[in-house]
Formats: C-alpha cells, sequence, structure tokens
C-alpha cells in the first residue's frame, strides 16, 4: 500500500546544524514543523537562526518575501515530545549513539500514530540495529542528509532488515518533492557515501606514510584529477578526529577488514591534536597568516634533448593526446613521431627509453621485466580533453641513467604536463585512488547495498566527486582497473587490494 507524506505535520528531533537544516528544507516545501530538542532553549535558538538565514536568502534575491515569511510561520519550537502528537513523519538529528537514538524512537511509539513514520538521520549506525525493540520497526527508515542540508542534494534513503518497502518509497519520493535527490541504500556500515569514500582518503594516507610526496603534491594530483579539493585539505576541513572516527566505525563494523584499516598517520595527528582547520593545524596551518595549501614551487624544466626516433604506442583517448602531444613537441624539429597501435601499453618510446602509463607496477618492476634502466612512469590523467599544465604524477626507475632523470620530466613538460616527481610508488596517485574507488563501487553493488546509478549519484551529490565510479569505470576499462588493483595487491601482498568479485567476473567476460 503506498504512503503519501505531501504535506504532512513534521517533527524534527535535535535542533543542531543538520537538524535547523532539515526544519528549513521541510518548511519551505510546506509542511507544519515541529522542532524540539532537550537543550533548554535550543530550539528557539535555532528558530532565531534560521529566520536570519532567511532572511539573507531574501537580501540576496534567492528567496521570496513572502516564501520565507510563511516557511517561518510554519516552524513551532515544543518543549516536549507530547505537543508533536500530530507528526505523520519524525526526522530524528541527534547525537550519534545507538542508545540515545533507540531510547528516543522507543519513546516515540507511546507518543505518535502508528502510522507515522519514523526516520533516522544518522550517517554510519545501523538502521536495523535502532530499529531493534521497537514495537513497529518496518516504520523506521533512514533518512541520510548530508551537510549543509539546504545545499547538499543527495538523501541517502537507507533500508534496514525490518524497513516496509512502502515507508521506503514514502521517503523517496517525500525527498523528490523537498527537491532532493533520493538514492536508496541497504543498511550497511557506511551506507554508500561513507564507504565507497574510504579509499579517496585512505589511498593518500598509505602514500604518506611510505613517503612518496608530500601532502601538497598528492592534493594538487587529486585536484588535477577534477576532485574540487584534494584528500589533506579535505580532511583539515572535515577534522581528523572525525575522519578518524568513520573510519574506525566503518573498520570495526567490518570486522576489522583489511581493506578500511584506519591510518597510522592519521592517528598520530589526531593523538597530538593536529586536527585541521578546528585547531589550526593538520597537514597544513590556518590562521596567523597561513591559509592552508601553499602552492606548488614552480620547477624549470628545460626542453628534452634531441631523440632520433620517437613512437607512440597505445590506443584509446590518452594516447591519442599523447600523440597530438608530441607532435607539437617534435614540431619545431620538422618531423613527427610514429605511432604503434599494437602496443599493449600507453605511452612514448624515446630512442632507447620508456615514458609509460602506470598500469599499478613501479617503474622498478617494468624495468626489471623489460631489461631497460630507463623507464619512467606517469600517473593517468583524467579530464578529456587534457588541459595544458595538468600536474600529473611521475616516477622514474631507481637505476635509470642520470640523463633519463632529468629528460622523463622534461618530455612530460614538453607534452604538456607539470611533472611532479613522486618516490616509485606503484600505481602513482590518480590510478590507484580511482581504481580503488571504483573497486569499493562494484562490491557495493554486488552486495546489494545500492545499484550502479546510486553510487554515480551518490558521490558526485553527496562529497562533489567530479564523476561517479561506474562513469570512471566507462572511461577506462574492466582490465585497466583490474590490472591496476592486481598490481597493488601483488606489491603488497594483503587483503586491502583484494580485487571485487563483480569486476572479477566482467574481465572475465571480456
Amino acid at each position: 500500500m503506498s504512503m503519501d507524506l505531501r504535506g504532512t505535520e513534521v517533527l524534527v528531533v535535535g535542533a543542531g546544524i543538520m537538524g535547523a537544516g532539515i526544519v528549513q528544507v521541510a518548511a519551505l516545501a510546506g509542511h507544519p514543523v515541529k522542532l524540539f530538542d532537550t537543550r533548554a532553549g535550543a530550539a528557539a535558538q535555532a528558530l532565531d537562526k534560521l529566520a536570519a538565514t532567511l532572511k539573507s536568502l531574501v537580501d540576496k534575491g534567492r528567496l521570496d518575501a513572502e516564501a520565507a515569511r510563511a516557511a517561518l510561520a510554519r516552524i513551532a519550537p515544543v518543549d516536549s515530545l507530547a505537543l508533536a502528537r500530530a507528526a505523520g513523519l519524525v526526522v530524528e538529528a541527534i547525537v550519534e549513539n545507538l542508545d540515545a537514538k533507540r531510547a528516543l524512537f522507543g519513546a516515540l511509539e507511546d507518543i505518535v500514530a502508528p502510522g507515522a513514520v519514523l526516520a533516522t538521520n544518522t550517517s554510519s549506525i545501523s538502521v536495523t540495529a535502532i530499529a531493534n525493540g521497537l514495537r513497529h520497526p518496518q516504520r523506521l527508515v533512514g533518512m541520510h542528509f548530508f551537510n549543509p542540508v539546504p545545499l547538499m542534494k543527495l538523501v541517502e534513503v537507507v533500508h534496514g532488515l525490518r524497513t516496509s518497502p512502502d515507508v521506503a518509497a514514502a521517503i523517496f519520493e517525500l525527498s523528490r518533492a523537498w527537491g532532493k535527490t533520493p538514492v536508496h541504500a541497504r543498511s550497511t556500515p557506511g551506507f554508500i557515501v561513507n564507504r565507497i569514500a574510504r579509499p579517496y582518503y585512505a589511498e593518500t594516507l598509505a602514500l604518506l606514510q611510505e613517503q612518496a610526496a608530500t601532502p601538497q603534491v598528492l592534493d594538487a594530483c587529486l585536484r588535477a584529477a577534477g576532485f574540487r579539493m584534494g584528500p589533506c585539505e579535505l580532511m583539515d576541513l572535515i577534522g581528523h578526529d572525525t575522519n578518524f572516527a568513520v573510519t574506525n566505525s566503518v573498520y570495526a563494523a567490518n570486522f576489522a577488514d583489511k581493506r578500511y584499516v584506519p591510518s597510522l598517520v592519521q592517528a598520530e595527528m589526531v593523538a597530538g591534536g593536529l586536527l585541521g582547520r578546528k585547531s589550526g593545524r593538520g597537514f597544513y596551518a590556518y590562521g596567523d597568516g597561513a591559509d592552508g595549501v601553499p602552492p606548488l614551487p614552480v620547477a624549470v624544466h628545460e626542453a628534452p634533448a634531441s631523440a632520433r626516433q620517437v613512437t607512440v604506442h597505445g590506443v584509446g583517448p590518452i594516447a591519442d593526446h599523447l600523440e597530438h602531444a608530441a607532435v607539437a613537441a617534435l614540431a619545431p624539429q620538422g618531423w613527427g613521431p610514429a605511432r604503434e597501435l599494437g602496443s599493449d601499453w600507453v605511452g612514448l618510446a624515446i630512442d632507447g627509453a620508456r615514458l609509460v602509463l602506470t598500469d599499478g607496477r613501479s617503474a622498478q618492476q617494468l624495468a626489471h621485466e623489460l631489461g631497460s634502466a630507463d623507464v619512467a612512469v606517469f600517473d593517468r590523467p583524467v579530464p578529456h580533453p587534457i588541459a595544458p599544465g595538468t600536474a600529473l604524477a611521475y616516477a622514474v626507475a631507481p637505476g635509470a641513467h642520470a640523463a633519463w632523470r632529468t629528460q622523463a620530466g622534461a618530455w612530460l613538460a614538453a607534452l604538456g604536463f607539470t611533472p611532479l616527481p613522486l618516490a616509485d610508488a606503484p600505481g602513482l596517485v590518480v590510478a590507484r585512488t580511482l581504481a580503488m574507488l571504483v573497486n569499493e563501487a562494484a562490491d557495493a553493488v554486488l552486495q546489494g547495498v545500492c545499484d550502479e546509478a546510486g553510487a554515480d549519484a551518490a558521490m558526485k551529490l553527496g562529497v562533489n566527486y567530479p564523476a561517479g565510479p561506474f562513469e570512471w569505470l566507462k572511461g577506462w576499462s574492466v582490465d585497466g582497473v583490474a590490472r591496476v588493483i592486481r598490481a597493488l595487491d601483488a606489491e603488497y601482498r594483503g587483503e586491502r587490494y583484494r580485487l571485487s568479485p563483480w569486476l572479477r567476473r566482467r574481465a572475465h567476460a571480456a
């Protein structure tokens, strides 16, 4: 039986930032809203702040004055849950504590009607566990908003084991009516976003632990791949205590699965109070004249030395870009590169040296397998077309001749990139991060947490990724992603870099 929650009275419990944001969205959508908080006066204070927020939107021309007035008139702070008996929907936005949430919903069952929907805004606690002990567990559903609620479009509609499909469908449609983009998620640790996002932080933290590069360089590489913020500056913004706590929660909830293992680098920062912006210092310094990520030092690369033969190897958009760039680079000398389409690798052969797009293997491993010292690997450039000056990580095989160590960076610069040298880390930065994001999303789909479209929408709308994991996969290939993860697994020899069965089956079918 379908449910219709449009126009129903909404009770929001919790007058913090998230609760106030939910109140704003519900009231602007036309619902009468009650706001309750256990802290005396907190609900009234939240309403005062909301009035100021709406006035600011009106002053900026982003909200009609009458709409703001009407929305405020629909909101009523209450000092007792009993005053919200008529609510058809309760949205809980209190502290992330299982016992506190269970106690709240248990009390609400004695107040609201049996047909009222109970929704939790939890970001990490099992919806099934919260519903345990309720007389009507089928009416409890996750309605996970993202901060700031009025601006962020995503709502994860989270189904516990006993959530009624009709209740989940009603919240899904209500989220749409509130101007949001809902995605269905099964109640598993981290749901969609907080689960799939773990590798974005984890791979950078692993590279930092290996001293492969500085936070500044790693952030530059991932911003070049289209991310609005690099992982180090993002962790500074979130707060290392918060990010570390979420990682620990996901790790524990997955029974110490090594894929989610917390970082010793971040543990040390939390122990030392280097929490990011909130403490004035994280990976970067804030305040007192410092303002986060300093600009990268400008490296000057000489033009590459004359070459007798340059051949572009491989097929696909990246190989095509390399060919066009090499043609432009060699034009002043009056000749251009050859093209070898039959190669199983992408990159440039420059006389006896090789400049190779990473497939996950280190430059040292490639040099050993090829029997050639002069090998360099470069990271995966993502945007197409690739913008001039795109930051690109690269590494030179440790045994390379001194001339090639200089020439590798010079060639990348001549091809239009901003080369950033790294230690010889397998998969470098972007390729390994994207591969692991895709791998995590593939496991989420395999396990029924979400579908492919839901994963893409969640990551773009919930954390502002430039593309969804399956969109990256479409622009890459199953085999390409699998190669990088298998190379990482071979290098590190652990459970962390195991290939998702979802990807393995498709790689076998290709």
